[in-house]
């Protein structure tokens, strides 16, 4: 067993951080996406390769990624290390976060925790992503069993840390290991509860165990557990991290504003972070603040590849956020430069992934009821189940908009062959071609079923998983068919969904005026110019405007 002097010495660590978007590397185990909604690909760390990359002259001037405190045995030598790749591992940078704890093996290898952190940089509990076979080919370099492993542990704290680790990657599948790590760490914060880390790993815990989507009371529970670390130490990334997740829905997220506004402030240098506090804003609507934190994210990403010598990231997870937020101030410029971006890196097969071009083009075309768009947007998409029910319903949506009916219904037959994977897509152009046929209570059927499909689904967080939808489509329906009031419910049931999406406000302002509400109408316009105070000149007069 190694002896190592424990050094309990509180850090403020600086470091340069990295993350770039990637798809889950072969050997991960990836949860299913939920029937009917596109599956969102979460943002991962790539890998900076081997050894600790370079820091370059114009990087001199590290920025911190936060400040913890997490006394080990470790040696002097090696905790520093120990420290930043925890730092990392708390804003998902985990491939950097590995790096960093390999360093400290090296550096120290009897170093029992290193070996931990790494195993964690396996398990990305809010993706739904685990490599269990590298974790445990990560512990196994410290020893090859559990128990041998505990041997190795300098105090009893240490010890436990492995435990808790040992039931993440034990035996068993993953749903019902992540409950065990949960009681595992629920025992740690019993027998530690005034220890920061165990107590933000305790609160992560509960957030990985939300299986079936976002269950509001885990996500309350998480947050319970990590606001009074966020209170203690307004420093620390991972409260303020974990909190965004659970605050990250339209109920709770004004609960979330103080660790959004915090957390950009605390890890300036960690691209997630800086894409995190989108999060709120999103669910709350703030479309400038949304656009600059993935402005931010995307540059910082960006800069970190350029230094590793890799090419950007110009067609992923940032790109989409930024791309939303531009088409709801009204800077389609902004967007459409984003947007031809994503796919120029697709059609070179530069890093571009399908799943984020066809949510963009969805939205482009449809956000801005450019119909002609969708045929000038074109790429191959095969071979994603979701970005091919996107593309497909944009393609239909677009062309029946056009008149071209023939197109419309050939992608309707596409989207009923792929019913299983897009039932909600299906219904929606079902039932737009209904009204096109004159059938309408069986276009108001159709749209009906498709909001209490998408209404029954877990709350999904970001931009609208469902690409149109379905209460503001049923809103616009009802609007054109001047059922001014049932418009009215419908568009402020969209929003209840989707603050301030400005698609549904300008449904919304027409629906109230149509209804005699010109009081309502006119606050909605005031704050349709409110959002648009910046936008491409023109853009209110070319009819966007309620």
């Amino acid at each position: 067993m190694s002896t190592h002097r424990t050094f309990p010495i509180r850090f403020a660590v600086l470091a340069a951080a990295l993350a770039a978007v990637v798809a889950a590397p072969s050997g991960w185990s990836v949860a299913a996406p939920v029937a009917g909604v596109a599956a969102a690909v979460p943002p991962t760390a790539t890998a900076p390769g081997p050894g600790v990359a370079p820091v370059s002259a114009a990087a001199t001037q590290e920025a911190k990624l936060g400040t913890i405190e997490f006394p080990t045995s470790g040696s002097a030598e090696a905790q520093p290390h120990f420290i930043r790749g925890v730092l990392l591992l708390h804003s998902f940078e985990y491939e950097d976060a590995a790096t960093a704890f390999r360093e400290a093996q090296r550096l120290d290898p009897d170093f029992a925790l290193a070996y931990w952190g790494e195993a964690m940089t396996y398990n990305h509990p809010l993706w739904a992503q685990q490599d269990r076979d590298a974790a445990l080919e990560a512990l196994a370099r410290l020893a090859p069993t559990p128990e041998a492993r505990a041997a190795e542990a300098g105090t009893d704290k240490e010890r436990a840390w492995l435990a808790a680790v040992e039931a993440l990657y034990g035996e068993g599948d993953k749903q019902a290991r992540d409950y065990d790590y949960r009681d595992a760490m629920r025992r740690m914060h019993e027998s530690y509860p005034g220890d920061h880390e165990v107590t933000a790993f305790y609160a992560l815990s509960w957030l990985g165990t939300s299986h079936g989507g976002r269950d509001f009371a885990k996500y309350m529970r998480a947050a319970a557990i990590a606001e009074p670390v966020f209170d203690e130490n307004p420093d620390h990334p991972g409260a303020a991290h974990y909190l965004i997740h659970s605050y990250d829905d339209p109920i709770h997220a004004p609960l979330g504003l103080p660790a959004a506004r915090a957390y950009s402030k605390i890890a300036p240098a960690a691209a997630h972070a800086q894409h995190m506090t989108s999060h709120i804003f999103v669910a709350t609507g703030m479309w400038d603040d949304v656009v600059a934190a993935n402005e931010v994210a995307r540059n910082v990403q960006n800069a970190r590849l350029a230094e590793l010598g890799r090419p950007p990231v110009d067609c992923g997870h940032y790109n989409s956020w930024l791309q939303y937020g531009y088409l709801q101030l009204g800077q389609i410029q902004a967007a459409t430069r984003e947007m031809t971006v994503c796919r120029e890196a697709l059609q070179e097969g530069s890093g571009g992934s399908a799943a984020y071009f066809a949510n963009m083009r969805a939205r482009q075309v449809l956000d801005t009821g450019d119909w002609a768009l969708a045929a000038k947007l074109t790429a191959d998409v095969s071979g994603s189940g979701g970005a091919r029910a996107n593309y497909d319903f944009t393609t239909g949506f677009a062309a029946l908009k056009l008149g071209d009916l023939d197109t419309a219904r050939r992608m309707a037959a596409a989207l009923e062959g792929a019913r299983e994977g897009a039932p909600i897509l299906a219904l929606e152009l079902d039932a737009m071609l209904a009204l096109e046929d004159g059938t309408i209570d069986e276009a108001l059927a159709g749209l009906r079923e498709a909001t209490a499909l998408e209404e029954s689904l877990p709350f999904e967080f970001g931009p609208p998983a469902v690409i149109k939808p379905t209460h503001e489509l049923l809103g616009e329906v009802l609007l054109q068919l001047e059922r001014y009031d049932e418009a009215v419910a419908a568009f402020e049931q969209a929003l209840a969904r989707a603050p301030r999406r400005t698609p549904s406000l300008v449904g919304l302002a027409h629906a109230a005026a149509g209804a005699g509400d010109t009081l309502k109408a006119d606050e909605i316009r005031a704050e349709l110019h409110e959002i648009w105070r910046n936008a491409d000149p023109g853009f209110a007069a070319a009819g966007h405007g309620g």
